[in-house]
């Protein structure tokens, strides 16, 4: 089944129970989907709807923050659900250690020596990551450790 299939069939489901917070979590994702594919021009594939859907957590993770300065903990709370209903249409995430392989593996293939190098290994390390929901930050944050 297609992530804009499964998106359906729950946001189908989420009416009939009645799932406020879900249904529009769900209709939020298409929203978003929809935009991009007339921003675009063509249908999106489920790779690109999961780049989508990493962007919205983001937006959701930096909203956490903005509303835990602000000791607004229900919102922050209310944010934080959205975030795990968005990473269930997600693929698994790569652990830590499966991460720092990937790095290790690019800095042997390019040569990185430097943090002048640090450009050349993310472009070749969000590469291989295409299809994975990944926090470029998280990433950036190990390229840099392993390059210093």
């Amino acid at each position: 089944m297609s992530l804009r299939d499964r998106l359906t069939e729950d946001l189908k489901l989420a009416m009939k129970s009645r799932d406020q917070l879900r249904m529009d979590v769900i209709r939020m994702i298409k929203a978003a989907i929809l935009n991009k594919e007339v921003e675009l021009k063509k249908d999106l594939d489920d790779a690109e709807m999961s780049r989508i859907m990493t962007t919205l957590i983001k937006q959701r993770r930096e909203s956490v923050e903005q509303f835990e300065k602000a000791q607004r903990i229900e919102l922050a709370d209310k944010e934080r659900k959205e975030i795990s209903i968005i990473e269930s249409y997600l693929p698994q995430a790569l652990s830590l250690q499966e991460l720092e392989n990937i790095i290790t593996s690019v800095l042997k293939e390019t040569g990185a020596r430097s943090l002048k190098d640090m450009g050349v290994v993310m472009k070749a390390v969000m590469a291989r990551l295409a299809a994975q929901a990944v926090d470029g930050k998280q990433i950036s944050d190990l390229v840099r450790a392993k390059l210093a």
